[in-house]
């Protein structure tokens, strides 16, 4: 098995989106996103893939849902974590995606955490896991200021699992 990140867009609160869809637009986030997941196998839950207009390029799309007839073309769907892990076993560095219960199931499997802090409170109904960083080492910290293109501040932070 690979090195399991999770890779999250998170407010202060942990919120991460209302509706099926995010609360904010930060292009230099969708950008990392793309550069860091690209060539990997992504795992999502159901509800956060029906929020993509179209496959992500370059990327493998693994899909856990309950529904036994679920299948959109080019991706592959799973009943459980587990199954998600396994299909994708090859990647050296597979990315859980969300939504929130997804990222609740993988965090006790998670290697790694790529967490966009966005700086602001936000009405959601989808949240990130409480994590207890004394499992966490930080490793990365990169600050944005929000600009013209980007209304919230957020800060780029990645964390290692204690071992």
């Amino acid at each position: 098995m690979g090195k399991v990140t999770l890779i999250a867009a998170a407010g202060e609160n942990n919120e991460l989106g209302k509706d099926k869809d995010l609360v904010w637009h930060l292009p230099d986030d969708f950008k990392r996103f793309k550069k860091l997941t690209t060539g990997h196998y992504i795992i999502m839950g159901r509800k956060t893939f029906e929020t993509f207009p179209q496959l992500l390029p370059n990327r493998t799309h693994v899909i856990i849902t309950r529904k036994d007839d679920y299948n959109p073309e080019g991706t592959i769907v799973v009943n459980s974590l587990e199954k998600a892990l396994e299909a994708a076993k090859d990647d050296p560095q597979p990315f859980v995606i969300g939504g929130g219960e997804i990222y609740k199931l993988s965090l006790d499997k998670a290697d790694a955490i790529e967490l966009t802090r966005v700086h602001g409170s936000f009405d959601a109904d989808t949240h990130f896991p409480d994590f207890d960083e004394k499992n966490w080492k930080l490793v990365a910290k990169e600050e944005h200021p929000a600009d013209e293109r980007h209304k919230y501040a957020f800060t780029y932070l990645t964390y290692e699992r204690v071992k």
